[in-house]
């Protein structure tokens, strides 16, 4: 398959579009409870799909610097297996006990569900679905003293 042209004759990058269906409509999962999603990719008519990596990974944001933990990482790339993980797929894993998602107020630990595809070594395109472990309440802001 070749991949669709744009009016330059250049070939366009793909647009796709990765829909997750997580097994709890909350996304919201205790520590060491079962997750189970299942995604479905649209929008890669006539292209070329040379590898998918689907991962559940954590991260941090806010200030210093930002913290990444795989949990769970695949990768497919034998053309044979392509056609069973594209344009659907599962990810079934047993979260760990830590670390939890904290929405704070300097930091903020951040689960999700990443879905690569790479398209013959030009480029590639990720799609995250964030989801939460454990029921932590979010940090409150310092509050001024009122004068």
């Amino acid at each position: 398959m070749t991949e669709p042209e744009a009016s330059n004759g250049v070939a366009k990058p793909p647009t796709p579009r990765v829909a997750m269906h997580f097994d709890r409509a909350d996304r919201v999962y205790a520590p060491g409870q079962e997750l189970a999603v299942r995604y479905e990719i649209d929008g890669l008519a006539g292209v070329v799909v040379a590898a998918v990596e689907r991962s559940v990974v954590w991260y941090t944001e806010g200030k210093g610097e930002e913290d990444l933990g795989v949990h769970h990482f695949d990768r497919v790339d034998a053309v044979s297996a392509l056609a069973a993980a594209v344009p659907s797929g599962e990810i079934v894993v047993r979260l760990p006990a830590s670390p939890l998602s904290y929405e704070g107020v300097i930091v903020k630990v951040r689960w999700c569900v990443r879905v690569r595809l790479f398209f013959g070594g030009r480029r590639d395109f990720v799609s995250e679905h964030v989801f939460e472990v454990g029921d932590v309440p979010p940090a409150r802001g310092v509050v001024e003293r009122l004068a």
